[in-house]
């Protein structure tokens, strides 16, 4: 399991530096010890509380992730539909060109305060494939060809695009969000399979699906909104299955992806020391074989 830093980069609501640097602490305290982040994520609030407090552990004992596409900049139109908090006041700039993304890893180090992260992936390129093919993709291989980061590989809320790069680029891994969990398995009717045959590896996120699985209460988010009452629908009879077996959903939404083969890891966001303690007890907690029955059918 690793740990997914889009909360602790304010995502829907602000986070202070104290409680994000605890978040990481606590995360290591529980022996996780892979990091995703982002330039996206707090507008590079997320990458700077990351790295404060990785600099202070041994280099070589974790793994960092961060993604290239976007540039932090002070000026340009903010991005439209964003709900990230207690930012700084800058805007993430669409930009996949081989330039932008050699300097957005510069600007990535300079953030984390670290002398090199380990796998870079191309950051929701849904508008811009062929950008992020000509420009981005050739700077990551190139980065990966002079053993300046260990894995390349693309981060997206969809499987269509990723399962197009797997078959025309060279990739060692994907960061596939939400299209592989207990309530959206899209992602296994072509994209997982091809990448089990290719041997690349599959970091499975969004796993409640914007907190639907895990949320309580009259409104409930997929997808980044508010979930429509089909989904919702959805939803609740996954959870009457598992309360049927006497499971926690949250521990059935987390240990799902890892039952297919291409996917390696799970991410997990969390946004307080709690919340790590309690999605690793719920990633170790037993799931009963015929609960996974019941949700296969």
């Amino acid at each position: 399991m690793g740990l997914g830093t889009a909360p602790l980069g304010g995502l829907f609501e602000a986070v202070t530096d104290e409680t994000a640097h605890g978040v990481i602490d606590g995360a290591w305290a529980a022996e996780i010890r892979y990091f995703d982040t982002a330039p996206l994520y707090g507008f590079g609030l997320s990458e700077q509380r990351l790295g404060a407090v990785l600099r202070g552990k041994p280099r070589d004992e974790f793994v960092i992730s961060t993604k290239v596409g976007r540039l932090i900049r002070g000026s340009g139109p903010p991005e439209p539909g964003q709900a990230w908090r207690g930012t700084p006041p800058l805007n993430p700039v669409f930009d996949f060109s081989y330039d932008a993304t050699m300097r957005s890893v510069e600007e990535s180090l300079n953030r984390l305060g670290l002398d090199r992260v380990d796998v870079l992936l191309i950051h929701d390129p849904d508008q811009h494939y062929d950008e992020a093919l000509s420009g981005a993709y050739l700077a990551l291989d190139r980065l990966r060809s002079e053993r300046t980061v260990r894995a390349i590989g693309a981060g997206m809320n969809q499987s269509e695009m990723l399962t197009r790069f797997a078959r025309e680029a060279d990739f060692d891994c994907f960061l596939l969000a939400g299209r592989y969990t207990l309530l959206d398995r899209s992602g296994a009717a072509e994209l997982l399979p091809l990448c089990q045959d290719r041997g690349i590896a599959i970091i499975a996120g969004g796993v409640f699906n914007s907190g639907i699985l895990a949320e309580t209460g009259p409104t409930l988010h997929y997808n980044y909104e508010k979930a429509p009452p089909d989904v919702v629908a959805r939803a609740e009879q996954i959870k009457a299955i598992c309360r049927r077996h006497g499971a926690d959903v949250k521990a059935a939404a987390l240990q799902f992806p890892l039952r297919h083969p291409a996917v390696k890891t799970v991410l997990t966001g969390c946004r307080s020391v709690a919340e790590v303690q309690e999605n690793v007890r719920l990633f170790e907690a037993p799931v009963p074989e015929e609960l996974w029955r019941e949700l296969d059918a």
